[in-house]
């Protein structure tokens, strides 16, 4: 099983990741307490290897919680499942999801910054 953990209260560029014997996620509950997620749990994680989709979910305001970058020619965005975030996901698909261009453009270009970075 795998996890990993980061410290959520801070800003995304501010957020130091710690490497642990099993990488693990903490993420706040509803009382802003710290649980672990598990990142294989699909109840509370939602994946996809789509920039474009990815871009479109952060966008919206969902919290991306990991870039497993385990294949080199493919990066795993890990989602925090919220509701609605399949939906958003089936209509970036189905090309009727607006968004504004350059919220989209700035959200796909940290992303990339994101990936390349490390």
């Amino acid at each position: 099983m795998r996890f990993s953990i980061t410290n959520i209260t801070q800003p995304m560029a501010a957020k130091k990741k710690r490497r642990v014997e099993e990488p693990v996620r903490i993420v706040p509950d509803l009382e802003d307490t710290y649980r672990i997620v598990p990142l294989d749990d699909p109840e509370e994680i939602y994946t996809n290897y789509d920039l474009g989709v990815t871009s479109a979910l952060l966008c919206l305001g969902f919290r991306l919680l990991s870039v497993e970058k385990g294949n080199p020619r493919k990066a795993l965005f890990v989602f925090k499942r919220d509701d609605g975030i399949e939906d958003f996901a089936n209509q970036y698909f189905a090309n009727t999801l607006e968004l504004k261009a350059r919220s989209f453009f700035d959200a796909l270009k940290a992303l990339k910054n994101r990936i390349y970075s490390d």
